[in-house]
């Protein structure tokens, strides 16, 4: 279990200035932010002053030409009909018609969400290098990991259909005077009605009756009601690359409830910002109630149930991870200090008692309406983690137009293996892929990826860590699993591509698989020689194959599991045997074969786009292999012809062909900061208790 320290780094300290220490419960921020550190045994208070940003400037083409520092605003707006593109709109344009510089980046790959940023102009991009689940909904640490990349002062995470009113950047002006590291949260409000619109090409509000207003009389904090929702908050830190928690950040799906309420209290726990509440000012407002929206799935169809399911998981991570449920001590606590407003003058005062019991814990409830603590639910929870879909579920549910899957099997011993495949599989936009988990173990770490994983309940239970790799026992019972599993999807109707993990994917190749025709199975040949058949004798690798859904095709892996099961040695000299005959007497040609009872035709790949490990030493090219493959036109490669899986992980991990951080536990993005990903030669990490 991740707990954050209680001894993190503390804010950086700007240069006192005879300020002075005191204890006051309210202090004014007019002229600049004043700031209280609570540190040991006293309370430091320093002045913002009037400094400007390094990097401010004018921009003409801002509302206003303003100054002041650089604000992006981060979100993922869901796709129809999960989303509102109407409110979406509105709450965009809100964004740009903030004073200031401020830029929006959406955090999407739908269309919808490109024609919105068409829409309104250079200001809004779209970013669709996030790591987002098989249902389609985003990761939360993914999108904060993105907005740290941010070459900003200022990021803000908001809902994108929360409107967000001018109050936010005079706020954020006032905090981006101070060196100090903070974080500052704000509970949005509902309204039942948002009867304004922009005018003045989007830089001015309007009432129904086109009088213009500005929201200082209208903005009144008991105007409209506060909502507690997680999904209703607005979060914003400076210094984006500075750390935030002192711990790693557990999967999230975003929108899917708790996550910013856990963001906010391990900022908090882990001691690296000050942390203020701006609840009492209204910042943001939601035309609609968020909890009416709750339970909503991503991915609605006949084969995928209530999305209700994704906030289960992340009640469970909020419990598991991190000091959510675990109170703080009392004595030396990390404050929450609130900010008020009083005419024109901003104030704060900390919050008495310990840690967040009046900012976030009391407002847990409200997040919960069915009663009763999150944390003593789930810590007395003892049931894993589990997906409502079963194999039929996920195969109709990810399924290409041609009903073609993509298969992988694997299990605790190749989990982080298995975590940079499906990264690459996602960075390709190859989402018709199904994962088959041997234990339980790797099963919940899949669930909590975000992979569309179905459990082998007769898989072996003594599958070995370390010793599993080709030639042992453990392999022979595992490889079995694969023809069994691949056999039982054939039947339900799907075309397999079975892929190993340890196969890495430069480009798609199911359509160019699949164009091969009906009663065609297609593999890869493991021979090694340069030059020669590729077909001879027990030279198929039943580690990459495709095969159809078809009445030859399913015969003939009938005939190989059956072969298999009744075999001393794994299932890959089965295949060949069946297929081919023994010592190849069924081969045709150099690259054939023709299994005579289901007339099938076996073709072995072209070794120059399919690549085994051993074929013209690609993994020891000076130049890399990576480059050589591009040289030689590969579709994919297998690191296989390697002994162990440690040196199979090094190999992989040195080549650059790894797209997976275990230590983050996100996918590398062109975003990611790569040098704090290094090559790894020992266990996988670890994310258990």
């Amino acid at each position: 279990m991740l707990v954050a320290s209680r001894h993190g780094a503390h804010p950086r300290r700007r240069r006192a200035g005879g300020n002075g220490v005191a204890d006051e419960l309210a202090l004014p921020l007019a002229g600049g932010l004043a700031l209280l550190l609570a540190f040991v045994t006293a309370a430091a208070v320093l002045s913002g002053g009037d400094r400007r940003e390094e990097g401010d400037r004018r921009r003409p083409d801002l509302p206003g030409g303003a100054a002041g520092p650089r604000v992006a605003i981060f979100s993922a707006p869901l796709h129809p009909p999960d989303g509102s593109p109407a409110r979406q709109e509105l709450a965009v344009r809100s964004w740009l018609a903030l004073p200031g510089n401020v830029s929006v980046v959406l955090l999407a790959a739908h269309p919808s969400a490109h024609a919105l940023a068409g829409r309104l102009g250079g200001r809004v991009t779209v970013d669709a290098a996030i790591d987002i689940s098989f249902t389609g909904t985003p990761f939360f640490h993914s999108i904060v990991a993105r907005a740290q990349a941010a070459d900003s002062d200022i990021c803000v995470l908001v809902d994108a259909e929360i409107i967000l009113l001018p109050e936010t950047i005079t706020l954020l002006k006032h905090f981006s005077r101070s060196d100090l590291d903070w974080f500052v949260f704000s509970a949005s409000r509902n309204i039942s009605a948002f009867p304004y619109h922009l005018v003045d090409n989007g830089t001015q509000w309007a009432d129904e009756h086109g009088k213009q207003v500005s929201f200082k009389k209208e903005n009144q904090s008991d105007k409209w009601a506060g909502h507690g929702s997680d999904r209703g908050l607005i979060v914003a830190w400076n210094n984006p690359s500075t750390r935030m928690v002192a711990g790693v950040m557990p999967s999230f799906l975003n929108g899917r409830g708790v996550h910013n309420w856990w963001l906010i209290h391990e900022v908090l726990s882990s001691e690296t910002r000050l942390v203020f509440d701006a609840s009492n000012l209204v910042l943001g407002l939601y035309p609609e109630n968020f909890s009416e929206k709750r339970g909503t799935s991503t991915s609605r169809n006949v084969s995928n149930p209530d999305g209700s399911w994704e906030y289960d998981v992340n009640r469970h991570l909020a419990a598991v991870y991190g000091s959510y449920c675990y109170e703080l001590p009392r004595r030396n606590s990390p404050m929450v200090y609130k900010v008020v407003k009083q005419f024109e003058d901003y104030m704060f005062s900390k919050n008495e008692g310990p840690n967040l019991s009046n900012s976030v814990i009391n407002k847990e409830q409200n997040v919960h309406p069915e009663g009763g603590s999150l944390c003593e639910k789930e810590i007395s929870y003892s049931s894993a983690v589990n997906l409502p879909h079963s194999l039929e579920m996920l195969l109709e549910l990810v399924a290409d137009k041609n009903r073609s899957v993509v298969l992988a099997v694997a299990g605790a011993s190749y989990r982080d293996m298995l975590m940079s495949w499906v990264c690459r599989l996602r960075r390709l936009r190859v989402t018709n892929f199904v994962v088959c988990a041997l234990d339980q173990e790797t099963y919940e770490f899949s669930v909590l990826q975000g992979m569309p994983v179905s459990r082998d309940t007769l898989s072996p239970n003594n599958v070995s860590f370390d010793d599993c790799h080709f030639g042992t026992q453990c392999f022979q019972q595992v490889t079995k699993v694969k023809s069994r599993i691949v056999l039982k999807i054939l039947r339900l109707g799907y075309n397999v591509l079975l892929s190993d993990v340890d196969v890495y994917w430069f480009h798609n190749p199911v359509s160019f698989l699949h164009s091969l025709g009906p009663g065609t199975f297609a593999a890869q040949s493991d021979e090694f020689n340069q030059t020669g058949p590729i077909n001879m004798p027990r030279r198929l690798n039943s580690g990459f194959y495709y095969a159809r859904s078809d009445d030859a095709t399913i015969t003939a892996m009938e005939m190989i599991v059956k072969h298999a099961t009744n075999s001393g040695l794994s299932e890959q000299p089965s295949f060949y045997d069946i297929l081919c005959g023994k010592d190849g007497a069924n081969r045709i040609g150099d690259d054939r074969c023709l299994e005579p009872s289901t007339n099938l035709t076996v073709v072995f790949l072209s070794r120059d786009m399919f690549p085994n490990g051993a074929y013209g030493g690609l993994w020891e090219k000076k130049h890399g292999v990576s480059s050589a493959c591009r040289e030689l036109g590969c579709v994919i490669i297998h690191n296989n012809w390697v002994n162990g899986r440690r040196k199979k992980l090094h190999r992989q991990m040195a080549s650059g062909l790894w797209d997976y951080d275990p230590g983050s536990r996100l996918c590398l993005q062109n975003w990611s900061n790569a040098s704090r990903f290094s090559v790894q030669t020992d266990d996988p990490v670890s994310y258990d208790s």
